[in-house]
């Protein structure tokens, strides 16, 4: 039986603001350079306040891949909560207008406000991400609607909403639908640090996870190893596993097979979303039946196009690229 979706994502539905700045504007705000920060309430408006030229895009990094997804024409939908405001009724519009279905309407009442990220990208391209989480964080697992869970190929998770005990109440029923509806389910493991305060659950997680994406930090992190015996072990754990190294080589493994995809290295004018279309890349050659390598080089030629440019999603048809290198 057909599935009306053919991948569904749980993320932070965050609005990017994004801005260019040069260091010594990082520095007078405090702002430290190429990372990402959580911000409380009050900075946040400060810092929006000071943002000059903003772009305004919905982003959250499962959004992205999705609205990837939606772009390469497969099916999508988003599991997320935005605030009944200006934000959260724009957020949810424009993941509309690019092909995915936000399926949970805007949170009206009392609640916090839209999530948001003020992103200052400098002259060589590095990004300063400060993150005001609001209701997005939120998500429990009464935000996962089962006629969304249980209808989808392949369900995403984004590693971030691992934080909050709700965020893995909501992660553990989107999986059991999912799976019960015999989908595949996986994760993008988002941040080291993310991975380290939740180690032994995440352990647990991958476990199983019929696909887990993550970079070399994030495997060290979780095995506390080295990369190899880090992969090593997660190939025996779990159903299949993505590593990207930024700028080198991207190594995929399912049980004894194993692809290493080379990356061509390009200068980047802004790096926001690179992980993420490397996902819609990959994730385009998982839902269409595509062998591992493919997959991976989907995910490569997708991330590269990404940060060609600015913002965090693709501005051309990626189906074209992907038969200029023969892909499809």
């Amino acid at each position: 039986m057909t599935k009306t979706y053919q991948v569904v994502g749980i993320g932070n539905a965050i609005v990017d603001v994004i801005t260019q700045a040069d260091d010594t504007f990082l520095e007078l705000m405090g702002i430290e350079k190429g990372i990402m920060q959580l911000v409380e309430r009050a900075r946040g408006e400060m810092l929006y306040g000071a943002m000059t030229n903003r772009v305004q895009t919905p982003g959250g990094s499962v959004a992205n891949t999705l609205a990837g997804l939606g772009a390469l024409g497969l099916k999508t939908g988003f599991i997320g909560r935005v605030h009944d405001d200006a934000l959260g009724r724009f957020y949810a519009a424009e993941m509309e207008a690019d092909g995915t279905s936000f399926v949970n309407p805007p949170v009206p009442g009392g609640e916090l406000p839209t999530s948001r990220s003020m992103i200052f990208v400098s002259p060589d391209g590095e990004r300063s991400m400060n993150t005001y989480l609001g209701i997005s964080s939120e998500i429990s697992s009464q935000d996962v609607p089962e006629s969304a869970a249980s209808d989808t190929e392949i369900m995403f998770l984004e590693g971030y909403l691992y934080d909050k005990p709700k965020g893995k109440e909501a992660f553990n029923r989107a999986a059991e639908l999912t799976h019960k509806a015999g989908g595949m389910v996986g994760i993008s493991l988002s941040d080291p640090f993310c991975v380290d305060r939740h180690r032994d659950d995440f352990r647990k997680f991958v476990k199983e996870m019929d696909f887990v994406i993550g970079n070399e930090h994030e495997w060290e992190s979780l095995y506390q190893t080295d990369l190899s015996t880090a992969l090593e072990t997660a190939a025996s754990e779990s159903g299949l596993v993505v590593c990207t190294r930024s700028g080198s080589d991207v190594v995929l493994v399912r049980g004894d097979e194993e692809a290493v995809v080379p990356v061509h290295r390009v200068q980047p004018v802004d790096t926001t979303g690179a992980g993420d279309q490397f996902a819609a890349g990959f994730l385009y050659g998982l839902a269409t039946g595509q062998s591992l390598e493919t997959s991976g080089r989907m995910g490569c030629v997708a991330a590269a196009e990404v940060i060609s440019h600015i913002g965090p999603r693709p501005e051309t048809d990626m189906k074209i690229l992907f038969q200029k290198q023969g892909l499809i």
